[in-house]
């Protein structure tokens, strides 16, 4: 079976996160939508562009076990087939926080299937055992988890430390790590390689990312390779308790999403100490924000303080920050840069 995963009705609306990514590459839930149908499809072909007797499905729609066949009969014209009404597409990004509780637990039942739980170590004070998933090589000391609302996976080589405080669903994703103190609460991904402390509720943090230090994250989208200095937080409800509007870029109006919305980060943005993120913020690409009021709640990509990031000197500081979790920018990377920073 060959599949293409079409993100051509997608990929404009994903700003800022698929500006560095096919939309199959973002990450909701544990895992991200293309590895989603790898383990659903494990003998699958995925196809980088369309081609005679591949099925084509967008790759903005989210596939469970419930309805992944459903998707390939669609995707095929099978006669008579239909689409269950639990199917979820990420239209927009604050879909990621609104979807994020139910794709973990959708994740959950693909990711155990048929596979065993290291042990639960006997200084974790734990409720809910039967809905906790540890994979080999993760490090648990003297924390709290309760997985009586939902399940806890916690991928290989993850670390939590001590005193840490985790309410289910929960994703802690390969090699992650929880500083001492953190407050994980429902609905939220740390992913892989991320370090996470303070407190976090309904956030997706999606790969490589720093959110070590207290300060509060709410609702709210991370995406890669991004850093919260010390004491950063934002704000997911506006003073009013009135709806709340994103603007995803300087050509598009707001777009009403309700009442809880926090801050949406493009991929390899940086926030100084102490930023205080007002509701509703938008942050684009390789941005490094740092002001002595609060920033804007649109930051355009290459935003450099006040001015626009140099480009040479933009690679050299993301080179800088790969370089402390042991990899180096690559030249597929700046080739992705290179273009966006040209628009």
């Amino acid at each position: 079976m060959i599949i293409f995963l079409d993100e051509s009705k997608s990929k404009a609306n994903l700003i800022p996160f698929s500006y560095t990514r096919h939309v199959a590459d973002i990450r909701v839930g544990i895992l991200t939508i293309r590895q989603k149908w790898a383990i659903l499809l494990p003998k699958a072909i995925f196809a980088d562009k369309l081609q005679a007797g591949a099925l084509n499905i967008d790759a903005a729609v989210i596939p469970t076990n419930d309805n992944y066949k459903a998707l390939l009969n669609a995707s095929a014209n099978v006669e008579g087939s239909k689409l269950p009404s639990d199917i979820k597409t990420l239209s927009w990004p604050w879909l990621i926080t609104h979807y994020n509780d139910w794709a973990i637990r959708k994740d959950f039942e693909i990711i155990i299937r048929g596979k065993t739980s290291a042990p639960i170590p006997s200084c974790v004070q734990a409720s809910g055992e039967e809905n906790i998933f540890i994979e080999k090589g993760a490090i648990l000391r003297h924390c709290i988890i309760n997985a009586e609302n939902g399940p806890v996976y916690i991928g290989k080589n993850a670390e939590i430390m001590e005193g840490s405080l985790i309410r289910g669903p929960i994703a802690i994703c390969e090699s992650a790590m929880l500083k001492m103190g953190a407050k994980i609460y429902a609905g939220t991904t740390i992913g892989p390689y991320c370090v996470a402390g303070g407190e976090i509720k309904n956030s997706m943090l999606m790969g490589y990312s720093n959110k070590a230090h207290d300060g509060y994250l709410g609702d709210s989208v991370i995406g890669e390779w991004c850093n919260l200095g010390a004491g950063t937080s934002n704000s997911n409800l506006k003073n009013t308790g009135g709806n709340v509007r994103y603007k995803l870029s300087e050509k598009l109006d707001g777009f009403e999403v309700g009442t809880k919305a926090g801050l949406l980060m493009g991929d390899y943005s940086r926030a100084a100490i102490n930023t205080s993120f007002n509701t509703g913020s938008v942050v684009g690409v390789c941005c490094n924000i740092f002001s002595e009021r609060n920033p804007p709640v649109f930051i355009p990509n290459f935003t450099w303080g006040d001015e626009k990031y140099i480009l040479e000197k933009a690679f050299r500081d993301i080179d800088n920050w790969k370089k402390m979790k042991g990899q180096a920018i690559t030249e597929e990377e700046k080739n992705i840069l290179q273009q966006l920073y040209n628009q």
